[in-house]
């Protein structure tokens, strides 16, 4: 391998990383408009990452802060065998752990864990709700229950998932709640619903209608526990396509931690693919 140099000159590496994340998100059928929004959040704070090359392909690493914790991310590797450089360069920069967005598979980091993904599909032009289920606005007297309640799952997840402590996860709930959902109930764009079967309501739903252009975002579509194993699930996600079209977009989207294997399955058979794909490592 030839020697690994950092660059300052990073417009020959830019045009090309650019569009390979552009082919990427076109090949899981983003629309242009939707690939170009995507492709704006993928180069967030680009300008301050360090780009290297050993003259065959290109490294682009940077470090941040998050949730208290100084965290390494490789943004770009094409250079053969050039993980462990990016690695050194994370630590000795002051990184805990290091953070990768994958498309388009693995490759050179299938052994990170994953810890979360985004799924996306178009949705039926006429979704239709499935036979039994009834679907109403959740009320802004049920809200406050229902607020607690997601709070406490979305905490175990980001647990679960393994890149957070407790503590941390409470934080990261915290600033994303009041991030989303800065008016609660009121906050404009989103919806909350309550599902039903045989009069009881056996889950609730959360979406943000035009999260990105023509996108609805499933922030939660969460059977309660008890009525699991039912088929509910894939009733639920139903509900989320018919929420997309209630809203007028075309397609709905929303992450899944890692270690939720069993959603992961439920979204493989349901013909959600992978957008992106965050994987991570403790140094």
């Amino acid at each position: 391998m030839n020697e690994i140099e950092i660059v300052a000159d990073q417009g020959e590496w830019r045009g090309g990383f650019e569009e390979r994340v552009l082919a990427g998100y076109r090949a899981a059928g983003c629309s242009e408009p939707l690939a170009q929004a995507l492709l704006e959040r993928a180069v967030k704070g680009i300008d301050g990452w360090t780009v290297a090359t050993d003259g065959t392909g290109w490294i682009a690493v940077g470090v941040t802060e998050d949730n208290g914790a100084t965290v390494g991310r490789i943004h770009d590797l094409t250079v053969p065998q050039g993980r462990e450089w990016a690695e050194r360069w994370c630590a000795e920069h002051g990184a805990q752990r290091v953070d990768v967005r994958l498309t388009g598979g693995a490759g050179a980091f299938a052994d990170y864990p994953v810890r979360g993904q985004n799924r996306m599909r178009a949705v039926a032009e006429r979704p239709e709700l499935p036979t039994g289920l009834t679907v109403r606005p959740l009320t802004e007297e049920e809200y406050p229950g229902w607020y607690a309640g997601e709070e406490a799952a979305y905490i175990a997840d980001i647990v679960r998932a393994g890149a957070l402590t407790p503590e941390q996860a409470k934080e990261k709930s915290d600033q994303d709640f009041a991030r989303y959902l800065p008016q609660g109930y009121l906050t404009p764009g989103h919806a909350f619903y309550a599902m039903g079967a045989d009069g009881q309501v056996i889950g609730t739903g959360w979406v943000n209608h035009g999260f990105l252009p023509g996108v609805t975002f499933g922030f939660s579509l969460e059977v309660y526990e008890e009525h699991r194993g039912k088929g509910y699930g894939r009733a639920a996600m139903a509900v989320g396509e018919w929420a997309t079209r209630q809203g007028g977009d075309e397609a709905m989207m929303f992450n899944v931690f890692g270690g939720n294997e069993v959603a992961m399955s439920l979204y493989d058979s349901t013909g959600f693919v992978v957008l992106d794909e965050f994987r991570s490592i403790d140094l």
